[in-house]
Formats: structure tokens, C-alpha cells, sequence
């Protein structure tokens, strides 16, 4: 038989904790001069504005690529897969911050964020629909304002002083709020358009179509699936579990299965070659989970179902 190859061989993509990245645990702000951005795609734990001050790069957000000229924000919610290359003369502002320091009013898994109305938290909009928007303050005042807001939360974070906090959220807000103003239109109406569900509906079409191109594979596992479909694996099993009640490995051994009875009923082939050709590397482990599955043996399936009638 031909020799199997793994799945699974991609390289980890590394998620970043804010203790990894700052020495507070719930806001950072920080620039080139602070030590280079990643360099490569990866995921942090924590939301994450970049300003742009140039020269034009791009932001890879998922399976999307989206141009980042320069007066440009970049807005990354928790667990979501990014990168943004920095060419050697990049300048950038990097503002990192916890769930519970932008939304101390919100007690929801990150993961579903996207799910929350834009009513009960409209902080949300630029990060919900960074992968339909490009956010350019490309007007002097506007990024005036912009770079006003940067230089008096990077004093309020070097300080850390009684109350600091509390202004650090104002000054955030703040730079959310102008976002948005400036953005209302096309927020409002991505907002209330479903844009969000057709978009986890393709994340669910990509790890459907790579299942059925590796079904086959016994090394086919929920990381690889993720990888392909440009999502993190926790973010996977819970897309799934709301989209279809299944985990990845009941998802896989249902399609299993299902191949596994068409296999059976057309034609003779043995059962060691079918359970092959299903992902099983050994046939009594494929036999046992075809008898859970159907209550009866491969072997008597078959019989059952292609036997002629007295």
C-alpha cells in the first residue's frame, strides 16, 4: 500500500500572552524602538491596535489581505490568526489591552465576540469588521487627534499612577470612538447586514472541504483542519460545536462512516482495503467503530443490504 503522509506537518502558530508581551497585564502601548512585531503569522490572547505611520504595508487578517498605507489602524480581536510584515523603514504604534480593560461591562467567552449586538458594545465595530474596512485618518486633523490620543497614553502607561487607569480607558475610547465616527456608514451597515455569519459559513466550507480531501489520511486532526482554514483550534471546536453540535472528531467519524457504508455497498472490495480508505490504519478499530455506528459489523452491513429478496 502507498505510504501515508502526515497532515499535521505545518509549523505551530505561536499565541501570544499579554505577560509575553508587557509587564502590566491589562494595556501596553508600544513602537519600533520597543523591539520589532512578530515575524509571522500568529494569534495573541488579547485585542490589538497598529497604526500604520508608515511606509504602505499590508495586514493578513485570516484568509484575507487587506493594504495598510500609512495613517492606517489595523484592529485584531482576541485568537483571530494575523500578520503584518514591516518593511525595513516601518514605523509603527502598537496598542495591546485585555478584554476585561475594554469591555469591564462584558462577561462573554473572547470567542464570541462576534456575537455580541454592536448595541451592547459598539467598541466592537472596527474590530468585527476589520476584514471588509481599511480604517485611513489620512485628514491632518483627524490624525492629529489620532497621535494626540498615542502621546497621552503613553504617558498615562509610563506613569501608572491612582486612577491612570481609568484615563487609559477614556483615551482608548476615545481613539475607538473617532474610528468609528469617521467609519459610521459602513459600520452601521455591516452592522446590520449578516456579513459576519457568511463568513464563519466559508471558515465552515474550508475545514468541510479539507476534511474530504483528507479523509482518508489517519494522521487528519483538528490542528491541521484549523491551519487550512485560517483559524485557531479552540476557535475551530467552538465554531463547530455552534455551527453543527459536533466535535471535529465526531464531525470526521460521521464522514467517516458515511464513505465507509458507500464503500460497502458498491462493489466487493475487503474490508481491510475499505477501512484503509477511510482513514483507519487498523481494521479492528475500524470494524469497531462501524458496529457502534450502524450496530452491526461491516461484513453483515453489506450482506444486509445487498442481499436478494426470497
Amino acid at each position: 500500500m502507498p505510504r501515508r503522509t502526515r497532515s499535521d506537518s505545518a509549523p505551530p502558530v505561536p499565541t501570544f500572552g499579554m505577560a509575553q508581551r508587557s509587564a502590566q497585564l491589562d494595556f501596553d502601548i508600544r513602537d519600533k524602538a520597543d523591539g520589532p512585531t512578530a515575524a509571522g503569522p500568529h494569534r495573541h490572547e488579547y485585542f490589538q491596535i497598529q497604526i500604520n505611520l508608515g511606509p504602505e504595508t499590508c495586514h493578513h487578517l485570516g484568509a484575507v489581505v487587506r493594504r495598510l498605507p500609512a495613517r492606517a489602524l489595523a484592529f485584531v480581536l482576541p485568537h483571530r490568526l494575523h500578520w503584518i510584515p514591516q518593511p525595513a523603514q516601518g514605523h509603527f504604534v502598537l496598542v495591546n489591552f485585555s478584554q476585561e480593560f475594554l469591555l469591564p461591562h462584558l462577561s462573554c467567552d473572547p470567542l464570541d465576540l462576534e456575537d455580541i449586538a454592536l448595541a451592547d458594545a459598539l467598541e466592537l465595530a472596527p474590530f468585527r469588521f476589520q476584514e471588509h474596512l481599511d480604517f485611513v485618518l489620512s485628514d491632518e486633523a483627524g490624525f492629529a487627534a489620532l497621535m494626540q490620543l498615542v502621546a497621552q497614553m503613553r504617558t498615562l502607561a509610563g506613569q501608572r499612577e491612582f486612577g491612570g487607569a481609568l484615563q487609559l480607558r477614556g483615551c482608548l475610547l476615545q481613539l475607538i470612538g473617532l474610528v468609528c465616527n469617521r467609519y459610521q456608514q459602513p459600520l452601521q451597515h455591516l452592522g446590520s447586514s449578516q456579513v459576519q455569519r457568511l463568513g464563519r459559513r466559508d471558515a465552515l466550507g474550508r475545514v468541510q472541504k479539507y476534511i474530504r480531501a483528507h479523509l482518508s489520511e489517519p494522521g487528519l486532526n483538528l490542528k491541521s483542519a484549523a491551519a487550512a482554514a485560517f483559524l485557531s483550534p479552540n476557535y475551530l471546536t467552538h465554531l463547530l460545536r455552534k455551527e453543527t453540535g459536533l466535535s471535529f472528531t465526531d464531525l470526521v467519524l460521521e464522514r467517516r462512516m458515511r464513505l465507509a457504508c458507500t464503500q460497502l455497498l458498491q462493489g466487493d472490495k475487503a474490508i481491510s482495503h475499505i477501512a484503509w480508505a477511510c482513514g483507519f490504519a487498523d481494521e479492528a478499530y475500524f470494524s469497531r467503530c462501524f458496529r457502534k455506528a450502524q450496530g452491526v459489523s461491516p461484513s453483515q452491513f453489506r450482506k444486509s443490504r445487498t442481499a436478494k429478496p426470497p
